[in-house]
């Protein structure tokens, strides 16, 4: 509950905002003052694991408390984020969360066990991930141009890997087709391995893959990388265009990582964990880290993630609406 709920029962109005000032200052004097807990809400392993686990030690060293990763996995991550939502607000439960989980599923899903928005305190981003478009070597194309004219002139015979209705590799080739205005095929697999063999074994054409899967790959020869899906190039493959100045101005596909505490934390307790969030990533160390496995660090203020949350959403839901993606 928040403090003036708590309270609700009080009398005097002056007295309840002053007990609340009071507590909230307090709280943040103390905090924290016992182990926290790091939501994650996916399976061990991927990029959103990895980044708790450098938020977790992190943590600790800057603040000697322990933050425990509690990997909640499940139904697009809605089960590990609906967690938090129901969390006490008291700044010791977060949630490593997605623009997937906060922005595109809310286009998806008919019903969320959550609201992305009233539900939740942003407290700040702490990456960005982009995907590239990689196709199979064999592909005639080098050049977002050349595979746009390719589609043109074989309309329906082009087809990209997707790892499941919703992934930011589907979405992304969905929003392709949208703005490129061609007639090409997604398919959809379970998941993002089986949807990378494809690509590898010549079954699809191509796809857009995260960079950390696809940077090895890329190097290798493997994939070809033809394009940055976000709006600025990658600094660990900078001789790569992105797609807008390859001939889709203003395509942008940047994901994102941040930190969210539920609805009704103090603002005290929100602000001092952005400044420690803030100060990580601005570590050189922790940064060269970060970049190493395909992301980029950044932090932002709670107001700039929330207008970030909101702007995606919109973003996504004409492509939900054009795919028919949603679920129930």
């Amino acid at each position: 509950m928040t403090c003036m709920r708590s309270i609700k029962y009080l009398a005097i109005p002056g007295i309840a905002l002053a007990f609340c000032t009071g507590t909230g200052a307090s709280l943040a004097q103390n905090y924290p003052s016992k182990p926290l807990r790091i939501i994650v809400p996916f399976a061990p392993g991927g990029t959103t694991d990895i980044l708790a686990r450098v938020l977790s030690e992190r943590l600790f060293e800057r603040w000697g408390q322990q933050a425990v990763i509690d990997n909640r996995a499940g139904a697009g991550g809605n089960i590990g984020t609906e967690l938090v939502a129901r969390a006490a607000p008291d700044g010791y439960t977060m949630l490593l969360g997605t623009m997937g989980i906060q922005s595109v599923n809310i286009n998806l899903f008919a019903k969320l066990p959550f609201d992305p928005i009233n539900d939740f305190a942003p407290v700040s981003l702490l990456a960005y991930t982009t995907t590239l478009l990689v196709l199979h070597p064999s592909m005639p194309t080098r050049s977002v141009r050349q595979l746009i004219a390719l589609a043109q002139a074989r309309p329906g015979q082009l087809n990209f890997s997707g790892s499941g209705v919703g992934t930011i590799n589907t979405m992304s080739a969905e929003m392709f087709k949208m703005a490129a205005k061609v007639n090409a095929v997604v398919i959809n697999y379970k998941g993002g391995a089986p949807a990378l063999t494809a690509v590898m074994s010549g079954e699809t054409n191509g796809m857009f893959l995260t960079v950390a899967p696809a940077l090895p790959l890329v190097k290798s020869g493997r994939l070809r990388a033809v394009a940055v899906g976000a709006a600025k190039r990658h600094p660990l493959l900078p001789e790569v265009p992105t797609v807008s100045e390859s001939g889709l101005p203003g395509f942008d596909i940047s994901s994102w990582y941040g930190v969210l505490l539920p609805a009704g934390t103090p603002k005290s307790i929100v602000g001092r964990l952005n400044e420690a969030i803030a100060a990580i990533v601005k570590n050189p160390i922790i940064y060269q880290q970060l970049l190493d496995i395909g992301v980029e660090p950044v932090s932002n203020t709670p107001e700039q993630f929330l207008a970030l949350v909101q702007a995606d959403t919109a973003k996504w839901a004409p492509v939900a609406r054009a795919t028919d993606a949603k679920q129930n």
